[in-house]
């Protein structure tokens, strides 16, 4: 057989990969402009539908629901259908959803906008992680991932510095409608040049038997134990500051730090420049040291615990602003934190199930969000908006990861050595 008949596979890496990726995360990060829209607008959303602390909270619970819910579909779209029909799908969701948000009448309608955001953006981050294994070497996961996970907080950038000062400037719904637009241009973007994987690098056909192969997907994920220690990684580590950004963090600054609305904004745009800088540096720590992983979420997990106590038990009416500060730059961590979790669920599953896998692994920091959102809310209307108290249930939820986090750990790291000295006995036994 000739040569022509089979080319040789392209190299993976390179700038038709940097394209090709770049357009993806592109996607991700006007899906996180649109996800954190809300945190920089929650005042402005109780007063524009009249509802209370438990209502507003209704807002990102129901986003993270649907969001969470979505993971495992999604997971499964990806390894059928590819990374673009996905992107599309979601892109064409968010963008709906952002521009209804814009121009709801009620807050029902609001409702079902933020629940259609949720199921495009549910379509986003997974695609992006799959993008990246099928353009660059593996070797640059940990990486890639990270650095995915630093445009997403540039979007939230956006949110906290360029929504927050047009909702003052021009108003609810040209904000909103306004930035609807930025779906349009990834659309565009995405049908021109993203591709699912380059020349010579397709994945080999997949057999998929209905719900037999979905039930396959699914049990064959969650029985690696790497699946479910990425999975409570990702619970522990990511909602404290997801909560705070989200949703709960300006009115904290502002109503019970007695601080104003520039100075809130600064501390939370605090976090995300935190969150971008501590992610580039657990990438390169990741990439170099695989053992890094597990000291790195835990101690992440440690200090933010700390911290967070700190905050909240300050015997003054206020916390002193370098505790503030602190408390925001320690917050930065756990976005880079949850990102471990895929770097245990990634080599615990192969190529054919990296999106389910992901899926299962993604749906951790976002229950855990969507619940510490609902207990924060509820515990306010209970207590009279007392927040050391409504704040406190973030301990409830660590400890539940953490003690899940120390159960599994043993038992994926003999699985992971396990896959290791298999492949390189398959390795030895290879025919030249």
């Amino acid at each position: 057989m000739s040569s022509a008949a089979h080319p040789a596979p392209q190299p993976l890496g390179g700038r038709r990969a940097a394209l090709v990726w770049g357009t993806g995360v592109g996607v991700y990060f006007v899906a996180v402009i649109f996800r954190t829209s809300l945190g920089v607008a929650g005042l402005d959303a109780a007063d524009r539908f009249h509802v209370n602390a438990s209502a507003l909270s209704t807002f990102s619970i129901l986003q993270l629901l649907v969001y969470a819910g979505m993971q495992i579909p999604v997971g499964l779209m990806v390894d059928r259908l590819g990374t673009k029909k996905v992107l599309v799908l979601g892109t064409v969701l968010f963008t709906v959803g952002q521009l209804g948000f814009a121009l709801s009448p009620s807050y029902a309608a609001a409702l079902a906008s933020r629940a259609l955001l949720g199921c495009g953006d549910a379509m986003t981050f997974i695609s992006v992680l799959r993008l990246g294994s099928r353009w660059f070497p593996a070797k640059h996961g940990p990486m890639i991932g990270q650095v995915a996970a630093l445009f997403g907080m540039a979007g939230n950038l956006v949110s906290t510095l360029v929504i927050a000062r047009a909702l003052h400037g021009v108003g609810w719904t040209q904000t909103f409608a306004g930035s609807a637009l930025a779906g349009v241009v990834v659309l565009v973007l995405v049908l021109l040049f993203l591709r699912d994987h380059p020349e010579g690098h397709e994945p080999p056909p997949a057999h998929h038997a209905g719900a037999a192969f979905v039930r396959r997907q699914i049990v064959e994920s969650w029985r690696e134990p790497g699946t479910r220690l990425g999975m409570w990684v990702h619970f522990t580590t990511q909602f404290p500051a997801m909560v705070f950004l989200l949703l709960w963090g300006m009115p904290f600054l502002v109503e019970a730090q007695g601080l104003d609305r520039g100075t809130a904004g600064g501390l939370l745009t605090l976090v995300v420049l935190s969150n971008m800088v501590v992610g580039l540096v657990y990438g390169q720590l990741i990439a170099r040291h695989h053992a890094a992983r597990l000291p790195l979420a835990l101690g992440t997990i440690g200090a933010t615990a700390l911290i967070w106590a700190a905050t909240i038990a300050y015997p003054g009416a206020h916390a002193p602003m370098w505790l503030l500060v602190t408390l925001c730059v320690v917050l930065g961590s756990c976005g880079p934190a949850s990102m471990i979790g895929f770097d245990f669920s990634r080599p615990a599953n192969p190529p054919e199930r990296q999106g389910t896998a992901s899926g299962i692994t993604n749906m951790g920091g976002f229950i855990a969000s969507m619940t510490t959102l609902l207990a924060v809310g509820v515990l306010l209307d209970a207590t009279g908006d007392n927040y050391r108290i409504a704040f406190s249930s973030v301990f409830f939820l660590e400890a539940l990861g953490l003690a899940q986090i120390l159960r599994l750990r043993a038992r994926a790291q003999r699985r992971e050595r396990e896959r290791l000295v298999a492949s390189r006995v398959e390795a030895v036994h290879v025919p030249v």
